[in-house]
């Protein structure tokens, strides 16, 4: 008995040293509890070895028994499993979409803009012919170009602009910056500031700064985060410059001064 109290104390201690080290690195609470249950776990094998060996079973009883076994095993390990972060692989795919769907389209503005240079440069050749004729007298294809006939320059259409501060919180989601920043009472991990009243302490340009170079600025108390780079360094490649701005834009409105979000320090 002295020695399963011996193993059951060692295992405790394993399990809350453990316990305590992913808390202190941050680790999600799930992963927090899957250390500690590996640890307890093992101390329960170890208990186990100093238990009395079981008497031989045969036959049907034997059998109910190795069935029972793996039932109890299957319970377990299922119920261990529903623990785990579930992810949607269709909403995980919505992700991506809302990712490559800007690059797509400058893709196609880029071909797009190709096209209207090489009109642009057409209808400079027209106009350049059209003063040529008239110079040698003929006026007529000057004026079928004034009035809209072949060799007019094509009209263009301007498009209006999208909801700026729309697709700035689309991009919170996106981005998931919610994982490590609080902003409405919901998300952070305590990795970085609340920013409910970032929009008193930072212009929208400081803002975007701090977006794509995120050493250019430091939260009061973050002093560790800074250091360690937990801000990561990958906007300036996966973001559009427009959905920054809107990014930028939508965290500059929040300015609720009744939550204590740190002082940014200058630091580039």
């Amino acid at each position: 008995m002295g020695n399963v109290i011996k193993k059951l104390v060692v295992g405790l201690v394993v399990a809350g040293a453990l316990f305590g080290i992913t808390m202190a690195l941050d680790f999600p609470s799930i992963f927090q509890m899957t250390f500690a249950a590996y640890a307890l776990l093992g101390t329960a094998v170890f208990i186990l070895l100093d238990a009395p060996t079981l008497k031989p079973m045969y036959g049907v009883k034997a059998l109910v028994a190795l069935v029972g076994f793996y039932v109890v095993l299957c319970v377990v390990y299922i119920a261990g499993a529903s623990l785990w972060p579930q992810y949607d692989p269709e909403d995980e795919k919505g992700k991506i979409e809302k990712i490559l769907k800007p690059k797509r389209a400058a893709t196609e503005q880029g071909k797009a803009d190709e096209l209207l240079v090489r009109v642009k440069a057409l209808d400079e050749q027209a106009k350049a012919l059209s003063a040529r004729i008239k110079a040698l007298g003929g006026d007529q294809a000057a004026t079928s170009q004034s009035a809209g006939g072949p060799g007019a320059p094509p009209a263009t259409t301007g498009a209006a602009g999208g909801d700026v501060l729309k697709v700035g919180e689309d991009q919170w989601q996106l981005q998931e910056c919610y994982n490590c920043h609080k902003l409405k009472g919901e998300g952070g991990k305590k990795r970085g500031p609340e920013l409910d009243n970032i929009g008193s302490l930072l212009t929208v340009d400081e803002i975007k700064q701090k977006i794509l170079d995120p050493k250019s600025w430091m939260a009061d108390g973050f002093e560790k985060e800074y250091e360690k780079g937990k801000m990561p360094d990958k906007y300036k490649d996966l973001m559009e410059e427009k959905d920054v701005v809107a990014l930028a834009t939508w965290l500059g409105t929040f300015k609720n001064t009744s939550v204590g979000t740190p002082k940014p320090i200058k630091k580039k």
